[in-house]
């Protein structure tokens, strides 16, 4: 029987301009016509790719016309003043910050505005089908089979608060419309429902709601309360949220923690800041979490939960295991709980996955490190960090050493398991 998207008739959309500055995502050390499969679209003996991490942007009025007026004064919004400088105001913290626009040409600007409502019919808060179709079509060209897709633009407020009944709101109307837009092509587009993790009652309540509409996968932002590190506030090795990983549990559902939540991530200013904060504020806090989950013990009590970190890569993950069983051994006269099944990084092994676009030194380390079954490759679209268009020559360029059964888990097979991505007849054979 046909998939939805085989009946729905989309094709691969042509290539996009390659400008300069991006030339260097077509090097290719070629090598993928000696693998058993390719990662090239086109070829007629393609592995099965899953993206597991991808962006969707929210038109920019929908919260505005879909929430309470009680609400509208507290979204983000973007207001321009007298000398045409755009400003991003209503934001949780009570700055008014300056937002900066790049120049951009060729790829560059169609990643800018992809993954939104790119059609001339798209109306603000309007579901808008030619916008999804021409998504697809990017990702069918970069050799994709089905995406994870997270908040972008807009929905990436979604927990920037520490208002328990206006995260409810916000999350509560972001996974509608992405339910509306994607749910007629969920055998390809898989949005993650945004869970408000501030007061457990709402998380629950949401997890049920979410589960019935169909969603397979979940996300959580890094830390339940969203601020700074602060000892007052709970956290996920708490058992106040044991409430929260029941009904995940009980509704067989994943669960994912994204980059650059819980906390603004904007935090140094000056010279480096752009690197530091990308480095520091906003991949470097994923460890928080693992850590969270497998050395509390609620994988002894929860133990099908299955997670997954996305979009910090995984050539720090050997190190965070290593680590994490360090302290258990060494400083056992303070560790609590006492593990039942073996040390953290047991845990992260049977439970957890994180993803990766580009990583040397992670793909150096995943097979003798025995991570092969908790890498998901993504790619990332449409942001600029990510390898789309340009997919299968950046998997030339560093899974070339890896074992055939390898790639073949980490561009997709990892994610039918841990995410519950169906796999296509024509991939069985």
């Amino acid at each position: 029987m046909a998939t939805i998207l085989e009946r729905s008739g989309i094709a691969p959309s042509e290539p996009v301009e390659v400008n300069s500055e991006n030339m260097w995502r077509l090097e290719t050390p070629g090598g993928s016509e000696n693998w058993n499969k390719s990662p090239y679209a086109k070829s007629d003996d393609k592995y099965f790719m899953i993206s597991c991490d991808t962006h969707l942007s929210p038109p920019a009025k929908l919260f505005h016309e879909r929430m309470d007026s009680k609400f509208h004064s507290r979204l983000a919004r973007v207001e321009v003043d007298g000398d045409g400088v755009k400003w991003m105001v209503g934001l949780e913290n009570g700055r008014r910050e300056k937002i900066y626009e790049a120049p951009m040409e060729g790829e560059d600007k169609y990643r800018s505005v992809a993954g939104g409502s790119r059609s001339n019919t798209a109306t603000p808060g309007i579901v808008d089908d030619t916008a999804i179709r021409l998504r697809i079509a990017d990702q069918l060209a970069d050799g994709v089979d089905g995406e994870l897709i997270f908040p972008n633009g807009a929905g990436q407020f979604v927990f920037g608060t520490t208002d328990p009944e206006f995260c409810l709101a916000l999350s509560r109307c972001y996974n509608d419309w992405a339910w509306e837009l994607c749910g007629p092509y969920k055998d390809f587009c898989n949005p993650a429902a945004t869970i408000p993790t501030i007061d457990v009652a709402n998380a629950v309540s949401e997890i049920e709601r979410v589960a019935k509409m169909g969603y397979r996968v979940l996300t959580l932002p890094c830390k339940p309360v969203f601020g700074p590190s602060d000892p007052s506030h709970t956290n996920y090795n708490h058992k106040d949220y044991d409430p929260m990983w029941a009904a995940i549990q009980d509704a067989d559902l994943a669960f994912t923690f994204h980059v650059s939540t819980g906390r603004d991530p904007r935090t140094s200013r000056g010279a480096g800041g752009a690197v530091i904060n990308y480095v520091i504020h906003s991949l470097l806090p994923t460890v928080e979490p693992m850590a969270n989950i497998c050395a509390s013990g609620v994988l002894d009590r929860f133990p099908k939960l299955r997670f997954a970190l996305i979009e910090a890569g995984i050539g720090w993950v050997a190190w965070a295991l290593d680590a994490m069983d360090e302290a258990y051994l060494k400083h056992h006269f303070w560790t609590r709980p006492k593990l039942k099944h073996g040390l953290p990084s047991d845990y992260y092994r049977a439970s957890g996955a994180s993803t990766f676009s580009e990583d040397r030194s992670g793909l150096a380390l995943v097979e003798d490190f025995n991570l092969v079954q908790n890498a998901l490759w993504a790619n990332d679209y449409p942001h600029h960090e990510g390898t789309w268009p340009h997919s299968a020559q950046a998997i030339e360029r560093q899974m070339g050493h890896l074992k055939e059964e390898t790639r073949a888990k980490l561009l997709g097979l990892n994610a039918a398991r841990i995410l519950k991505f169906d796999i296509p007849q024509k991939y069985r054979a």
